[in-house]
């Protein structure tokens, strides 16, 4: 289903890296428990659909084909604006298969898909794997799979198993997305040169694509823009970031990437137009409350108010799906690196996307302790990772010695 591999890596990236809104995903002891009224309105076709879908399961319990869409529908959701609350709906809608997963090709294929969805939302980055294979297993033609795997290793600095996954797109899937997944993983290594080539390969695919979807080329767009940021190409960057906007793509990640660069040139005030509707999402009330601070808005106290209390109560249950924006709110509102600096490191024991590394490197750089900021620099001298700001980092981080 290409409507779910086009939004595959831009739902993990940010679902993997601390996307989630306000809590971990709460699940409801019953499909038809009414936890809260979410803010999508009630004739948004997505949530009517739902709607009528739910009604549907009432009448037809055991329709496992019901429960599967729902669950995958409430998942979508849940990527295209950031609320965690709506993994809780898509894990009870699918918890009644757990006991006895469906054993006919396309449901199981299906289950174990969503399922795998579902694990690595929560980190449970093994048995996403494995349930990824069984959906493999399943249905041998499905790229979906391959996709969510795929960008798993990415998150885990895994480039190698990352490419085999991407190579298992090509006979399976459309040609831009399979080139588009291989290039993004050879831009992760390979110097100078090897972004350079990835992002030329890219941008040839995609001048050249006739028929993607929205969905697809609001990933690649974005894709291109963070290579051209990588390449010291801001203008290029900005019209990348453009063109996937006006595609009319609900994605919070193309936002938080892209509010990420209009903080980087100085532009909070278009950080604060850009995202004004989306303070129900902890990645995006960051930026909110970062161009505040900037820019001294008469809400940058409440948003760093509400983005405290979030991550206290995250904290509190133990959550760990908030730690890379945890700490970049600790070192950017709160003044704090050390505390920072905590939930960095925690925070790259389990994932190691650049943006991780970025977080570390700073926070470290920030506590004057470089010995914390080694698995980073290990990373970004493995891989040889082409990017002047971490580069930069790394050389200041040189200069304060080995340890505090």
């Amino acid at each position: 289903m290409h409507s779910i591999l086009s939004r595959t890596f831009a739902a993990l990236f940010f679902s993997l890296s601390g996307l989630a809104a306000q809590a971990a995903p709460f699940t409801p002891a019953n499909d038809s428990d009414v936890v809260e009224r979410l803010p999508l309105s009630a004739t948004d076709p997505s949530v009517r659909r739902l709607q009528s879908l739910r009604k549907q399961l009432d009448a037809k319990p055991n329709d496992v084909s019901l429960r599967l869409e729902i669950a995958r529908r409430y998942f979508d959701l849940a990527m295209a604006q950031g609320d965690p609350r709506y993994v809780g709906y898509a894990s009870a809608a699918l918890s009644p298969l757990d006991k006895t997963p469906p054993n006919t090709s396309a449901l199981a294929a299906n289950y174990w898909l969503t399922k795998g969805m579902l694990q690595q939302y929560s980190h449970n980055f093994d048995g996403a794997l494995d349930s990824l294979n069984k959906a493999s297993q399943a249905d041998t033609q499905s790229p979906d799979p391959y996709a969510w795997r795929a960008a798993i290793h990415m998150v885990q600095a895994n480039y190698a198993q990352a490419q085999t996954q991407c190579d298992g797109l090509k006979p399976l899937s459309t040609p831009l997305f399979a080139i588009g997944c291989s290039q993004y993983v050879k831009a992760h290594s390979g110097g100078a040169a090897g972004l350079q080539a990835a992002y030329d390969t890219l941008h040839a695919a995609i001048k050249s694509e006739k028929n993607g979807s929205p969905e697809l080329m609001l990933w690649e767009l974005t894709r291109l823009a963070e290579m051209a940021i990588r390449l010291n190409r801001p203008a290029e960057a900005d019209a990348y970031f453009q063109r996937a906007l006006k595609l009319g793509v609900t994605d919070q990640f193309l936002l938080g990437a892209y509010a990420d660069f209009l903080l980087t040139q100085n532009k909070p005030d278009a950080v604060i137009e850009l995202l004004s509707n989306w303070e129900r999402s902890d990645i995006l009330l960051l930026r909110l409350a970062l161009a505040g601070k900037a820019t001294k808005h008469p809400k940058a106290t409440e948003w760093a108010n509400k983005l405290r209390d979030r991550f206290k109560e995250a904290a509190q249950r133990g959550d760990r799906l908030h730690e890379q924006e945890a700490a970049r709110f600790e070192l950017d509102i709160e003044n704090k690196p050390s505390q920072a600096l905590a939930l960095a490191v925690n925070n790259y024991k389990l994932q190691k996307e650049p943006r991780d590394a970025q977080v570390l490197l700073r926070a470290a750089l920030a506590a004057k302790d470089a010995s914390a900021a080694e698995p980073a620099l290990i990373w970004l001298k493995q891989n040889n990772y082409e990017d002047a700001n971490l580069k930069a980092l790394a050389a200041d981080i040189a200069k304060i010695g080995g340890g505090k």
